[in-house]
């Protein structure tokens, strides 16, 4: 069964679509793609590090943004470069990309001031450690929830107006492309093998996005019963993603549990996640924080050595801003909300 062809106006989508409003700002220097981002840290063997993955990977509008593409939404603070810092990795290429779904692994991605190259173009065959954050864009998961769940709001807000909107002859049409996902991302993991044999490779989760009691209409604009329908999505996602590591050397590392407490509603600063509202110089709506991109690197960090990440290395420092404080705030407030639908098989 195909998923409904819903049009949905997705934040998540305008990730590779905007951008081309800094044509006046002051240019910045680029990070080259292959960048060392730090030498000394826990001691690991790890000599060459790939970072592979969608937005949750590059860290859209977190200070500070890359030029190599800007329309990648990479920043110097996501988690694959907090993760290189404290493991002492050698060298480091980071490919992740806003927008970014399976078939940008093997395929260059349309962005602003791009393209974004196929990300397996960054793997060698001494690539020694590989992480992957893919699948949420596979079929407008991410996408569709965003963009249709505010809205239906309205219609019933102490009901389930989106779960019921994606349930057609008694079939979630969101749950009924998750094996689908797990082959996509099976196919991504054999293309790792092929090109990256020895890498250890790491398919890492995404974290809580709604609380599993509670609302908070300001910040996470769902009907109430729309909550435990996203947690239910979201965790049927994950579980997608890490059924695809079975019969590969791969391991799945879950964000989920680690992010309880931390989802886009926690108090006082708590937060992973950002709500509905765009955030300059802090988060893209609905996409983590710096804190988020930490905490992810935290739990990569003692799958990887079995320790606790150092708590003195929550900042990777660059030799120069890649893009302005000036430049972000333009980006962030002449966003795009395009429309968006799921991909085909």
């Amino acid at each position: 069964m195909r998923p409904r062809r819903t049009i949905t106006r997705s934040l998540l989508g305008f990730l590779a679509l905007a951008g081309c409003v800094l044509a006046g700002a002051p240019h910045a220097a680029a990070v080259p793609a292959g960048n060392t981002v730090g030498e000394s840290g826990s001691g690991t063997a790890f000599r060459h590090y790939v970072a592979l993955g969608d937005s949750y990977t590059s860290g859209p509008l977190i200070p500070w943004q890359r030029l190599d593409p800007l329309g990648c939404f990479r920043s110097t603070n996501n988690y694959p470069s907090l993760l290189a810092d404290r493991l002492g990795v050698r060298s480091t290429t980071d490919v992740s990309c806003g927008g970014a779904d399976t078939t940008h692994m093997a395929s260059p991605q349309d962005v602003p001031l791009g393209p974004n190259p196929p990300q397996f173009d960054a793997l060698r065959a001494n690539t020694d450690l590989v992480t992957l954050g893919i699948g949420g864009n596979d079929f407008g998961v991410f996408g569709n929830i965003v963009g249709t769940c505010p809205a239906l709001r309205e219609t019933d807000p102490t009901g389930a107006p989106c779960r019921e909107h994606f349930t057609e002859s008694g079939q979630d049409q969101l749950l009924a492309v998750m094996p689908w996902i797990t082959d996509r991302v099976r196919g991504v993991l054999a293309g790792i093998e092929r090109r990256s044999p020895n890498a250890t490779v790491l398919v890492i989760g995404y974290p809580r996005i709604a609380p599993e009691t509670g609302y908070c209409p300001d910040i996470l604009p769902f009907a109430d019963g729309d909550y435990a329908w996203a947690n239910e999505i979201e965790r049927a996602l994950n579980a997608a993603i890490e059924e695809a590591t079975t019969g590969f050397d791969a391991r799945f590392v879950d964000t989920y549990p680690a992010s309880e407490g931390h989802d886009a509603c926690a108090p006082d600063g708590a937060a992973w996640i950002n709500g509905q509202h765009i955030k300059p110089l802090a988060a893209a709506n609905y996409h983590p924080y710096k804190t988020g991109m930490i905490g992810v690197a935290n739990v990569i960090y003692r799958e990887l050595t079995g320790m606790p990440a150092p708590t003195d290395a929550d900042t990777v420092h660059v030799a120069r801003p890649v893009a302005s404080a000036a430049q972000l705030d333009a980006l962030a407030r002449t966003f795009r909300t395009p429309e968006a639908r799921p991909a085909g098989r």
